[in-house]
């Protein structure tokens, strides 16, 4: 994976630098159908994980985008990115590098659209945000870098590793062709799927190795797909989150369009689908024959990656001391419970920004210490404000 999940990252910087949300955020309201569509375009590239959607989604939604148009984003975005996408391809082929996508955009087309229509009589209360400086272009490129192979990494990593330690275990401890033996129908082995799925905390790109490890022991290709899809785009935090900002009924369109919008496509790949085009690459890939070596440029590629995460888990300490020692005056500090990405670090910065009182904010993701500077800093605010995004204010 190691090779397509490099360039995955530097598409990630390169939407990163040159296509910024605030751009984008103008496009999440308007007619519930457009807002849906282009809500559900703009997030599948987006290489957001399963945590950081929350705060950007809340943050959208804070910011003037429509219910609808939160729900799609929060449905499309989790399950695909850029990365994620040419990481679908290198370990389980082009066909379901190809449906997941177009899964994620019906899925969050129908879900955003059935949001605006239930919640057409709520109205969203929004916030004002302090527009960015334009940056050059040469600032634009080493964003660019900066973003995908620094502070992507920080987020992914984790959730990369543990996917691919979970994929390890698997393969060693269940035997091949284990699900052939137990004889369930791909119905039942989706609904499985779909129960530990549903719960579960992982990442878009994290799912992979075990997908793919799953379908090498038997499991059906439509299967497989429930966990790429489902396993991404829901887990508890999200559903939590979700009910508590924008409500009951958007909760509802949410998991119920994920729900059947898995199960559907699941059994779109086991019965309608041919079988040959989710087997060839497995047989391929995944089966170890012998004199199958990887080739010097994958060797390489993984030894950078390695690299890359070390590196990515350095820099982040370092900032974790610097936060933690240079303090200036008029400052407060409070602790901040679930701020687990470089995404929710920087929605909270934002959010907090656009309030007149503050000048400057940072939080710190090692102690989810969050250092406030300004003058009569209201705390009282920063904590709705805080916990509008989906956060929890625990103590200074």
């Amino acid at each position: 994976m190691s090779p397509y999940l490099l360039l995955g990252f530097f598409f990630a910087g390169l939407l990163h630098a040159f296509i910024p949300r605030q751009k984008i955020e103008n496009y999440f309201n308007g007619k519930p159908l457009k807002s849906a569509f282009l809500a559900s375009v703009f997030g599948i590239p987006l290489p957001l994980c399963s945590c950081g959607v929350i705060p950007a989604g809340t943050s959208l939604y804070k910011n003037g985008a429509s219910k609808g148009g939160t729900i799609s984003f929060l449905i499309s975005t989790p399950q695909t990115g850029v990365d994620s996408i040419l990481a679908t391809f290198s370990l389980m082929g082009l066909p379901f590098a190809i449906i997941r996508p177009f899964a994620a955009l019906i899925t969050g087309i129908t879900g955003g659209w059935i949001t605006s229509y239930t919640t057409s009589n709520e109205v969203n209360k929004t916030t004002e945000t302090k527009e960015e400086a334009s940056k050059s272009f040469l600032s634009r490129i080493v964003d660019t870098f900066h973003y995908g192979f620094v502070i992507f990494i920080q987020d992914i990593a984790k959730w990369l590793i543990i996917g691919l330690v979970l994929a390890s275990a698997v393969s060693a401890i269940i035997p091949d062709s284990y699900f052939d033996v137990l004889k369930l129908s791909p119905f039942v082995q989706m609904l499985l799927v779909l129960a530990i799925s549903i719960p579960l905390y992982i990442c878009a790109t994290g799912s992979i190795p075990l997908a793919a490890i799953l379908l090498a022991k038997g499991i059906s290709p439509g299967a497989a797909f429930v966990l790429l899809m489902a396993g991404p785009a829901t887990n508890l935090a999200t559903i939590t989150v979700i009910g508590k900002v924008m409500g009951r009924k958007s909760l509802f369109s949410y998991l119920a369009t994920i729900i059947v919008g898995a199960l559907a496509f699941g059994l779109i790949i086991d019965y309608f689908l041919p079988l040959e085009w989710f087997a060839q690459k497995l047989s391929s890939g995944m089966a170890h024959e012998h004199g199958n070596a990887l080739k010097w440029w994958q060797i390489a590629s993984g030894i950078i990656l390695i690299s890359l995460i070390i590196n990515g888990y350095i820099v982040r300490y370092i900032k974790s001391i610097n936060t933690n020692t240079d303090q200036k005056e008029n400052t407060n500090t409070l602790k901040v419970k679930g701020m687990t990405c470089n995404n929710c670090k920087s929605n909270i910065e934002k959010n907090l920004r656009s309030l007149d009182f503050v000048n400057e904010v940072n939080a710190d993701l090692n102690s989810g210490k969050l250092v406030i500077q300004g003058e009569n800093i209201d705390l009282q605010k920063v904590k709705e404000t805080i916990e509008s995004l989906g956060f929890e204010v625990v103590g200074k």
